[in-house]
């Protein structure tokens, strides 16, 4: 019996044969004549024929090049046809370049049916601020609504931009309209946009509008509330101060859906916290993980400020191990929180253990860690390390408060570093944006203070 191997040598045999009978019926067929007039052809050839060495030379090119020539005037091409017309190519940079609201306005209503402009949201987020910025609301309200009756003005995402910008704006009355007047422009109303309005109308302290407009919001709008609704709810009303309505829409959530989640949880506990409530918001942390809801960092760090607050850094320091034990990195804020508890107890070995710690645990101290160890090292007079911290944190453009400067100084020059009080002004005339005249006084006046002691 033949092998595999074998038949596949005879048929590719068959396949030779096959081809050069077709060949050699194909040459008879032509009178030499054919074949010299080729020939002759072949001999004259254009001057830019592309040859087989040509062409896989340029098929090379392309494969290494994925944006060769003819993909760039494809790519240009495409931008011509996305660009409309009479629109030139540097919109943006005049519209950022352009200090005159009444110019600025007019160019970019020019530009309104422009992606390139309308879509970039840093660009428009900046035209409303600076319109804002010279108080002229009125060509704020002119450009919104004109943008509205445009073909973007159907997309809820676009409305929901126009509703935060009325909103950074600071025109919440025209943000509300804009969602009244949604279903006018063909636009439906969802969650999405109903949030939107919501936050414009917390972040204008409008809190009696916020709970009309929540509790009309199913009925008058057939919206179906989700949890950043109830979220943002829950802490406009504590900023109102009104915890306990806050508690009861949390209590309203666990019956129905959606659920109370870490973000619910976390903003009732920082409230009643902060408003010595302590046993509701120990309450809440306990409530939150009976549930099966862990907390993030957000909630632990708000649990750490509480224990220091009332001076149990000890248990702040092992809610932190817990946190490593729960997957959980702890950031600069706890670390923060952590150093200034140790030295709030007079615990300062312990506070600069936990600020060496942290490099070892991959948390780089920022610019609040150092003024933290500055301002308390000094309290402490180890001025020597409070030096080197605070030369340390200079260097890396971070400057402490003129009060930790100036305890600073009084600390060197007390102790005879002079040296070191010198190096520490140095760093400080050359701060930028620098301090102001009466602070540089202040600070030459101590240095001189020391100058006359040796003198004497």
């Amino acid at each position: 019996m033949l092998s595999l191997q074998t038949l596949r040598r005879l048929c590719a045999a068959v396949d030779a044969f096959a081809i050069t009978c077709i060949a050699a019926g194909i040459s008879k067929s032509r009178t030499k004549t054919d074949f010299a007039v080729y020939a002759n052809a072949s001999n004259h050839c254009p001057e830019n024929f592309p040859t087989i060495a040509a062409c896989k030379a340029a098929v090379l090119r392309n494969r290494s090049s994925p944006n060769s020539e003819f993909d760039q005037q494809i790519s240009s091409a495409e931008d011509l046809d996305r660009k409309p017309p009479g629109v030139d190519q540097p919109a943006l940079l005049k519209i950022k370049a352009e200090k005159d609201p009444e110019r600025l306005f007019h160019l970019f209503k020019a530009n309104a049916h422009n992606r390139l402009v309308v879509e970039n949201r840093f660009a428009f987020e900046d035209t409303v601020s600076r319109l804002a910025g010279a108080r002229r609301f009125d060509l704020v309200e002119n450009l919104l609504e004109h943008q509205k009756t445009l073909p973007q003005g159907r997309r809820e995402g676009f409305v929901v931009r126009i509703i935060s910008l009325y909103g950074r704006a600071g025109m919440p009355d025209h943000a509300l309209r804009t969602f009244d007047e949604m279903p006018l422009y063909g636009c439906t109303r969802t969650a999405k946009s109903f949030n939107a309005t919501l936050k414009v109308l917390s972040q204008a302290r409008r809190f009696d509008d916020i709970q009309i407009f929540f509790d009309e919001a199913p009925a008058k709008y057939g919206i179906e509330l989700d949890k950043i609704s109830y979220n943002t709810i829950i802490k406009a009303m504590c900023e109102m101060g009104r915890l306990d309505t806050a508690y009861l829409v949390m209590l309203a959530m666990q019956k129905a859906e959606p659920k109370p989640d870490v973000v619910t949880y976390t903003t009732l506990i920082s409230a009643f916290y902060k408003h010595g409530r302590h046993e509701i918001g120990d309450g809440l942390w306990n409530l939150m993980k009976l549930r099966g809801c862990s907390p993030n960092l957000a909630t632990y760090n708000v649990r750490i400020q509480y224990l220091v607050n009332r001076r149990r850094t000890w248990q702040a320091n092992d809610l932190v191990r817990s946190m490593y034990v729960s997957g959980i990195k702890p950031d600069e804020v706890t670390y923060n929180l952590i150093i200034k508890g140790f030295f709030m107890m007079g615990e300062l070995e312990m506070a600069k253990r936990v600020f060496y710690a942290t490099h070892g645990r991959g948390c780089k101290p920022n610019s609040k860690i150092y003024q933290t160890m500055v301002h308390y090292l000094c309290k402490g007079k180890e001025f020597d390390l409070a030096f080197r911290l605070c030369k340390d944190s200079m260097e890396r453009n971070w400057f402490p408060s003129v009060d930790t400067i100036c305890r600073l100084l009084k600390g060197l020059v007390k102790i005879s570093k002079d040296r070191n009080a010198r190096e520490v002004m140095k760093l400080v005339r050359g701060r930028v944006p620098s301090y102001s005249a009466n602070d540089m006084k202040a600070f030459e006046d101590i240095l001189s203070v020391g100058r006359m002691r040796k003198l004497n």
